[in-house]
């Protein structure tokens, strides 16, 4: 095999290998084109701890509106303790100045059983807003555990749009603001065929 023959067979070996990773790109940036690109979807991971969160949100304002500063924003989790010994969220960790957490009452969670917050009545909030929020945002907070401790999380803000509005409006979220219509093209076309007949 001569050495351009060689150098083309590696090209070829290697662009190869190559090509489910770049299709594997491809489908994932094709994606924008059958739907929107939504990177603020709920946070889904397993923690270190044993804790395995599917779904992870704070839930925003329509879309088009805001959480006024002062505002609430109530935390959705959907979790399962995958530990064999039953464990309790205790606590919420955030950051002053984002707003101030509350927990109106623990969450027992059960070995391997899903335990969801937030409905029908949201438990978990950010209360007194420092900033308005759009969504879009991220919030970074502590989830506190008995047995697991400490489990930190950067949990996305998503708008009460698509899949998300069959949850209640949050807290002091404002409406979103009606469009308004504007004069046609064949409006403004008539009004000019009116002014030429006289």
């Amino acid at each position: 095999m001569t050495r351009n023959r060689r150098h083309r067979a590696i090209a070829a070996a290697a662009f190869l290998a190559a090509a489910p990773a770049l299709a594997g790109c491809g489908a994932g940036f094709d994606a924008t084109t059958n739907k929107p690109y939504a990177p603020t979807e709920a946070l889904a991971v397993n923690t270190e701890q044993g804790i395995k969160i599917s779904q992870a949100f704070f839930l925003g304002p329509d879309s088009g509106a805001q959480l006024a500063a002062g505002g609430s924003t109530p935390l959705y989790l959907s979790m399962v303790n995958t530990n064999q010994t039953p464990d309790t969220l205790v606590g919420l960790g955030v950051d002053p100045a984002v707003g101030t957490a509350k927990v109106s009452a623990p969450v027992t969670l059960p070995p391997n059983q899903r335990v969801a917050t937030g409905q029908p009545t949201p438990g978990i909030l950010i209360e007194g807003l420092k900033k308005p929020l759009r969504g879009g945002e991220s919030i970074t907070v502590q989830l506190q555990f008995t047995n697991a401790g400490v489990v930190p999380l950067t949990i996305p803000v998503i708008t009460r749009s698509r899949e998300f509005t069959a949850y209640p409006a949050a807290p002091n979220a404002t409406p979103a603001p009606t469009p308004t219509p504007t004069p046609s093209a064949s409006t403004a076309g008539e009004g000019d065929h009116g002014t030429e007949g006289h």
